[in-house]
């Protein structure tokens, strides 16, 4: 079983907390990409971006002094956001870190796609971005079914905890005999599911937790989550998605 998760806009360093074990699959195409990005003049960047001035500058600096090899921090820890917030990495027991690095990948517009313990350095390109590189479009051409044939080389069973842009990069390959279980939560309306953007981001957060606390290894246990007040819905689940409704409003919410 793998799990596949979204990054983060945000980003850090932490070189102290957990050593990094192993570079990036794609590096030589990173570095590509890299150098492209290199070009830019800050008004490009910023376009590209959809940023303003600050973010732009601290991403030009990025970019013009970057080093791939060096200095980097254990991609799990690397991203700064709300998912992140609610899985909480940085308090991982030894069995945890020994269940993501062997069950979850992170997908990127930059390294393509990560395991928890490839090193990184902090970057901004988001996989939905307009940047046409050796041909291709946009990211989503350029790096073709390199995610997917990484995420299936030895596990057919793929849980999607990602965003629909991150997603959108494995599942046109999706093959016959490859089970990839999406899950959505949300709330009620009427008769039709709401997906609030941040409880969805908890959530995601909040199993990714779960999974690697309880050291979950078959899809059909993560019915049994009931974190956040949310609550697996038999009657708008299928095979390929799994829903889970908030119980109460608001229960459970608490920040982290």
């Amino acid at each position: 079983m793998q799990i596949i998760i979204s990054p983060a806009k945000r980003m850090k360093i932490d070189t102290d907390s957990v050593e990094t074990e192993a570079l990036p699959l794609y590096l030589e195409d990173t570095k590509r990409l890299m150098e492209k990005m290199r070009s830019f003049h800050r008004g490009e960047l910023q376009k590209l971006f959809a940023a303003n001035e600050k973010i732009t500058e601290e991403n030009f600096e990025r970019y013009a002094h970057m080093d791939l090899r060096k200095g980097l921090t254990p991609a799990i820890l690397s991203y700064v956001g709300i998912q992140y917030q609610y899985m909480a990495p940085q308090v991982f027991t030894d069995a945890q870190w020994d269940y993501v690095k062997k069950h979850l990948w992170i997908l990127s517009g930059f390294y393509g796609i990560l395991r928890p313990h490839h090193g990184v350095t902090p970057y901004r390109l988001e996989m939905q971005a307009k940047l046409a590189l050796n041909g291709h479009r946009n990211l989503y051409e350029f790096w073709g079914n390199k995610l997917y044939r990484a995420l299936v080389e030895e596990d057919k069973t793929v849980i999607n905890l990602a965003s629909r842009e991150y997603a959108k990069g494995v599942e046109p390959y999706l093959e016959s005999d490859v089970r990839y279980l999406t899950c959505v939560f949300g709330s009620l309306q009427g008769d039709k599911i709401k997906v609030k953007g941040t409880e969805a981001k908890m959530a995601r957060g909040e199993m990714v937790r779960w999974l690697s606390l309880n050291h979950i290894e078959e899809p059909e246990t993560l019915r049994q989550f009931k974190e956040l007040g949310f609550v697996y819905c038999p009657e708008r689940s299928t095979e390929q998605e799994y829903v889970f409704l908030k119980s109460s409003p608001g229960k459970n919410l608490d920040e982290k």
